[in-house]
């Protein structure tokens, strides 16, 4: 008997992963992708001797990639090396940068410097986030999400309070530290989840656990080392792949999808796994009786940050600059009431810095420097043009001049920008979107938008629209969870 195939639209994490896992059960498995590389958002591009990951910075909870290889008998080692950076990053506040260190009994001086008595509120508060972390990352995060019958887990239930599941991540940070520092500082890795601290369940503080016990890393050559490791690993599998393939439709005959229409040709197959943006395969692709999800629905979704991104080259090395830099100079709150609730350009706007070419200097030519700026930005702005896009660049860049005390405008020699029209064109992202749909609790689980499609009987969904969530870790759990449940679908 023939091979089962899926046809897997996009090569982002996602569809890499669904990929790797269909290929592992003996499906015949083809993907289609959009770009010349695989990658999706977390494409790389080379200009002029600089190499800059084009999405994706930031490598936390290195257990989720070393859990995905192993399940291949392979290890992270066997496709990139791995470095854990110390500091984890520098936070630069109007007094001043402030490293924050790898080490914990370091970090621990670090917060009683700041607030006499945080040492041990620390180490309360992160023994609530490890439950949390091991309670949602090991279980449910591998949940589908089709059901609340998933969630009838003795454990988990027994531990629902202790999830802090309905009270908020600000509330939870405020009852174990008053220094505003501290709080900017527990806060910060929730503001790429799609809402306020005040919006956010404290459940989040998982993420303060990947943090400052997790770590930061980095993988020899950025953050695409990954993309190409589970791209080798795909191949190794038997995974074929289309490049500058864009699909264009999805013919249906009796509920089922017949045919994947592209512009360089049809294809064929028993099942079709979106890796692409959801919106757009439900809205662009399938005729509208087909569609799950109403306008009415999409537009009622809280979606998290756009961004606003510069490529930067220089000619010269800078003098103090760390991997990672977090520039909350300016009012934090102010920010993210411009992102949440007004959606609107900010006057003030927080940024950070990515400068891997400290850390790694083969992603710049001898002497230069490769530096990455991201300002987050509410989703759907438009009138994202040259001009706005320059003026942005001149205050943020003139901020970091000044913290540094040294000039960086003058020594630029490549600069490329990237906001809202770019991820519409590029990814055909809902609202401009960069990171996917919000983490509130109203779209938690079932209430996000679902990895099988209501309307088609072949049609599944996987990536940062559905379960479990925005970025790079939860987006290779999405591919393994949407494809143990196509295989669970069609066992027999």
């Amino acid at each position: 008997m023939p091979a089962r195939k899926v046809l897997i639209i996009g090569s982002g994490f996602s569809g890499l992963s669904a990929a790797c896992f269909m290929a592992k059960a003996g499906w015949e498995v083809s993907v289609i992708e959009k770009h010349s590389i695989p990658g999706g958002r977390a494409r790389k591009m080379a200009a002029e001797g600089f190499t800059f990951d084009m999405g994706p910075s930031w490598y936390w909870m290195p257990d989720v990639f070393e859990r995905f290889f192993s399940q291949f008998n392979k290890s992270v080692s066997d496709f990139y090396s791995l470095k854990r950076l110390n500091p984890s990053y520098r936070v630069y506040w109007k007094t001043g940068g402030v490293d924050i260190p790898a080490d914990y009994k370091e970090l621990q001086q670090l917060f009683e410097s700041f607030e006499p008595g945080s040492a041990k509120q620390l180490d309360r508060f992160l023994e609530e986030a490890a439950y949390k972390y091991k309670a949602g990352m090991q279980k449910l995060v591998l949940k589908p999400g089709l059901s609340l019958a998933e969630f009838v887990d003795w454990e988990v239930m027994k531990g629902v309070f202790k999830l802090d599941l309905f009270s908020s991540m600000k509330k939870h940070v405020a009852s174990y530290f008053n220094d505003p520092r501290l709080i900017e500082l527990m806060e910060f890795p929730v503001l790429f989840l799609g809402a306020l601290p005040e919006n956010t369940p404290a459940l989040y503080s998982l993420m303060n656990y990947a943090d400052i016990i997790g770590g930061t890393w980095f993988p020899g050559g950025g953050m695409y080392s990954i993309v190409q490791g589970m791209y080798d690993l795909a191949i190794e599998l038997g995974v074929s792949f289309s490049f500058n393939h864009e699909v264009t439709a999805l013919e249906i005959s009796n509920g089922i999808i017949k045919k994947a229409k592209t512009n360089k040709g049809d294809f064929t197959a028993d099942v079709i796994i979106g890796s692409a943006d959801y919106h757009h395969i439900e809205t662009r692709l399938l005729p509208p009786q087909f569609r799950s999800y109403s306008t009415k629905y999409w537009q009622s979704r809280v979606m998290a940050p756009s961004c606003l991104i510069y490529y930067i080259g220089l000619n010269k090395k800078l003098k103090d600059v760390k991997h990672h830099m977090l520039f909350f100079d300016a009012p934090f709150q102010q920010h993210a009431e411009k992102i949440y609730t007004t959606k609107e350009w900010p006057g003030e706007p927080l940024f950070y810095v990515s400068v891997t070419s400290v850390t790694d200097n083969s992603l710049a030519p001898e002497g230069c420097e490769n530096l990455f700026f991201l300002v987050p930005v509410a989703p759907g702005l438009e009138n994202d043009d040259e001009e706005l896009r320059e003026r942005y660049f001149k205050i943020i860049v003139s901020r970091m001049e000044k913290h540094l005390g040294e000039d960086i405008t003058g020594s630029i020699i490549y600069k490329k920008s990237y906001a809202h029209s770019d991820f519409v064109n590029d990814y055909n992202s809902f609202k401009g979107n960069a990171y996917g749909l919000a983490n509130t609790l109203r779209q938690t689980a079932v209430l996000k938008p679902s990895i099988k499609s209501k309307k088609v009987e072949n049609l599944y969904y996987t990536g940062q629209l559905t379960v479990p969530g925005p970025g790079v870790p939860p987006s290779l759990i999405s591919g393994e969870v949407v494809a143990k449940q196509v295989l669970k679908d069609y066992r027999n």
